[in-house]
Formats: structure tokens, sequence, C-alpha cells
């Protein structure tokens, strides 16, 4: 009889440690699927994470708002409401501590800091790393990079889908081409 509670258990242990993998997927692919795509500007770094491997650290344009509002806490919560420009790029048009009943796409930022003289509360982004395959995270850093240099605006940017306040980053364009495919095309 003991074994067959063991086994039971082990059985649905198994079953656990395969849902919660296969959830987050689901959850992030149904992002993808559903949500609205938004273009970030940015600024490229490339670190290591021994654990996850190579990446690109992205930095963004999109990364501070204009508030009066001075009651606001390092670390704390803030929903990011997004909007396009004229160039198709998202831009802040509004945040808020608590959700607004709106309709308007939204991020969960974390505080970075308050800055009373410029007004300005800064914050920082959830999506800031893009994973790569390791034999061309260094290839598509340094493109990036160059690309950024490049006299033309608005050529290099992160690929980003939301819904409910959860974002999920696809990719990162050059001059509308894949890193992915554009890396292979410099080689």
């Amino acid at each position: 009889m003991k074994t067959i509670h063991i086994f039971i258990l082990f059985i649905g242990l198994a079953i656990a440690q395969l849902f919660v993998p296969a959830q987050m997927i689901f959850n992030k692919e149904s992002i993808i699927s559903n949500g609205a795509a938004y273009k970030f500007k940015t600024q490229p770094v490339d670190p290591s994470d021994p654990y996850r491997g190579k990446y690109i650290n992205l930095n963004y344009d999109v990364r501070a708002y204009k508030t009066t509002d001075s009651i606001w806490e390092r670390k704390d919560k803030v929903y990011v409401y997004l909007e396009t420009d004229s160039l198709g790029f998202a831009k802040v048009s509004e945040v808020s501590k608590e959700p607004l009943n709106t309709s308007k796409d939204f991020i969960i930022a974390e505080v970075g800091w308050y800055s009373k003289i410029e007004q300005e509360l800064n914050f920082n982004l959830p999506f800031n790393r893009y994973y790569m395959e390791e034999t061309k995270a260094y290839d598509a850093e340094v493109a990036v990079r160059n690309n950024q240099r490049d006299s033309l605006p608005n050529n290099t940017y992160a690929l980003v889908y939301i819904k409910n306040g959860e974002a999920v980053l696809n990719d990162v364009v050059i001059n509308e081409i894949s890193i992915k495919d554009y890396v292979d095309k410099v080689d």
C-alpha cells in the first residue's frame, strides 16, 4: 500500500513539473499571439549570464515620464500606459501607481527614481534582455552598436508584445531585418 502512495505522489510531482513550464510557455505564446506589438528604440550592451547564456542588454529611449506626482519610492510598481508616435514607436501616454480603468495597453515597470528638479519619473522596463545563440551574440551586439551609430534614425528597435500588463520581447530588428537573420547575412 505504501508503494502505491509513493507512486501516485511521484506521478503527481512529475505532472506538476511538466505543467509549470508548459503554462509559462503557453502564457508567453498567448501574449505574442493576442497582444499588441510595440517598437521600442534601443541602446545596447552585451553581457553574459552564466545560467541563461549570452544576451543583448537593451536600454530604451522610453524610460521616463514628466509628472508632478512626486511621491514615488524606488522599486515600487508603476503602471506605464503606452501609445505609438507618428513613426510607430512606443511612447508613454501616462503613468499610475494603480491600474487605470482604460483600454490602453500597459506594462508594469519598476520605479528607478523621481527627479523633483526635472519633475520626471524614471522607471525600468521588465524586458531588457534579449537572449541569443552563444555563437551569434557578440556579432549581434556589434551589429546593433554599429547601427546605433548610423546617421539614419530609428533603424534599431525591439519588438515587444504587450497584453494585460505582461510583455514579451520577441525580436530585435535592425533596418527592418531580425537580428538573427541580420547576423547570418553579415557572416
